[in-house]
């Protein structure tokens, strides 16, 4: 299932996208939760069975996906997301030529790292520059988990168990405020810098592990292109480190970091401006499209 928040009247909705251009109503299905966020905390492992025997077992009103106004999968994240640094190795190589720092090839730990989301931006939503404040803008095109129940103490082995679907994201990052500050949450956190989406496709729908196409492409001109299959620190990994000291509750997002070819890998760098278009793809979700303003 590819399920999505969409905006009509006014009013925010969750829905399920049939096809590739119309939305089946949640309440068509029995849900009657006014967002994401509620959909997932309120509804079990049978919930969401029975949401997909009924999508598959009868005819519904849809709405065309022209006719409303495109949302974040979830526009309202509870809390913080989860980001994992450095994660892909030829990113880490690439991050430390930026620095001027040597890398050894190794990564005994991941780094994670948090960002805050006042409201996660959507597909085709315009990315604020802040040129008053940054002059180094880039994009980081990331696979993204989301949790369906609270996960506390889970091993490896269950981690999949916890794990409702994924989606695309631009973890957008000033790169000045970002190596400034040292601490990367006020270069990561600026609003509008989370575009997630279009939607959340369930986990069931792939492999576990997810081995899928990465890319992104800056006006048309492909950047990113690798395959989540190189993560150092793979989804199972993490959701059992965390769970271990924390409770990830559900509706968590945790944002599995970016491959090489971002802005800063480029010599010269190839940063972002204002009027440029990013598009961040993966094999099996989508594209998730944004101008930067």
């Amino acid at each position: 299932m590819k399920l999505l928040t969409y905006r009509q009247n006014g009013t925010d909705h969750v829905g399920i996208l049939a096809g590739t251009d119309q939305i089946v109503p949640g309440k068509e299905l029995g849900i009657n939760c006014a967002s994401m966020s509620e959909l997932i905390e309120q509804t079990d492992d049978a919930g969401w069975e029975s949401i997909k025997a009924k999508l598959a077992g009868g005819k519904f009103s849809t709405i065309p996906v022209d006719r409303v106004e495109k949302r974040a999968p979830i526009p309202y994240p509870r809390q913080d997301v989860i980001c994992l640094g450095i994660n892909y190795m030829a990113h880490a190589e690439e991050s430390a030529r930026y620095k001027l720092e040597t890398f050894d090839g190794e990564r005994q730990y991941p780094v994670y790292f948090s960002k805050r989301v006042t409201e996660a931006n959507c597909d085709g939503g315009p990315v604020p520059a802040h040129a008053d404040i940054e002059d180094r803008l880039d994009y980081e095109a990331e696979l993204v988990v989301i949790l369906k129940k609270d996960a506390k103490n889970v091993s490896e082995e269950d981690a999949f168990d916890y794990v409702l679907g994924y989606t695309v994201a631009n973890d957008v990052s000033a790169r000045v405020l970002q190596n400034r500050h040292k601490q990367w949450y006020f270069g990561k956190s600026l609003d509008g810098f989370f575009p997630m989406g279009p939607w959340i496709v369930t986990a069931d729908e792939f492999a576990q592990p997810p081995v899928l196409k990465i890319q992104s492409r800056v006006n048309g001109e492909l950047r990113q292109d690798s395959t989540t299959g190189l993560l150092i620190f793979g989804i199972a990994h993490v959701i059992h480190e965390l769970s271990q000291g924390m409770t990830l509750k559900a509706g968590t997002i945790i944002s599995m970091g970016t491959p090489a070819g971002v802005g800063i890998g480029f010599t010269p760098p190839k940063f972002l401006k204002s009027g440029d278009i990013v598009e961040c793809s993966i094999e099996g979700i989508g594209t998730l499209t944004n101008p930067i303003d």
